[in-house]
């Protein structure tokens, strides 16, 4: 997988791919990260990237032309299986979204900063847009890298154990269940019986019903 990221600030995307998983699987070149700086693409002397509202209003916005010339020049490279633009009026990003997400070729990920980018962008070349939640952030880097974490994890050969991302909460439509490691007991706690008791279909019954009544107590909605 290659996925490509537009930002004002390379720099906020260093330290997330430089550690743990997500380094491991671009050492392994199981998947490769791009990351273009957005004023390398501008025509203005200034390299500005920015400009002000038609009618209007407070804040700056995104121009045209740096974005669709980056984006032209990446489409003339290849094929995009999605253009996604991160922006907080966007889908609420959620598991099922990263499984698709996964299984993809190339992806843009495009990173909005001030109020936002011009319409006319997300009317011709974005296939997807994606929010984290119902906040708003200083910008699209930091989203870019959560979204980059959840897909990454799932492609094969990225975790140790393939059936571990199978088992992570959200797969299921339920909040995962507790877990437990050695020791078996700690102050005077100690690990459900049935977690050591070698009988595999009463511990997978025990997982069910405890992620069912944690996503009960923790997060209803899901069981909507």
């Amino acid at each position: 997988m290659r996925i490509d990221i537009i930002t004002l600030h390379p720099e906020l995307l260093e330290g997330p791919f430089s550690a743990s998983i997500l380094k491991r699987a671009i050492d392994k070149k199981i998947v490769q990260i791009v990351v273009h700086q957005l004023r390398d693409y501008s025509k203005d002397k200034h390299k500005r990237v920015d400009d002000t509202q038609f009618g209007g209003g407070a804040g700056m916005v995104m121009s045209v032309q740096p974005i669709s010339s980056i984006i032209d020049k990446l489409k003339s490279e290849r094929s995009y299986d999605e253009i996604i633009y991160m922006s907080p009026d966007g889908l609420r990003f959620n598991q099922s979204h990263a499984n698709q997400l996964s299984s993809c070729d190339n992806i843009i990920l495009l990173c909005g900063h001030y109020k936002g980018i011009d319409q006319r962008i997300r009317d011709v070349y974005i296939t997807k847009e994606i929010s984290i939640g119902d906040f708003v952030l200083s910008g699209g880097e930091l989203p870019a890298a959560l979204v980059c974490d959840a897909i990454i994890r799932l492609i094969p050969g990225v975790l140790g154990d393939e059936t571990s991302a199978l088992t992570d909460s959200f797969q299921d439509g339920l909040l995962a269940p507790p877990v437990f490691t050695r020791p078996a007991e700690w102050r005077g706690l100690k690990v459900p019986e049935v977690l050591i008791s070698g009988h595999a279909k009463k511990i997978e019954d025990w997982r069910y019903e405890q992620a069912l009544q944690r996503t009960k107590a923790l997060r209803p909605d899901l069981l909507d």
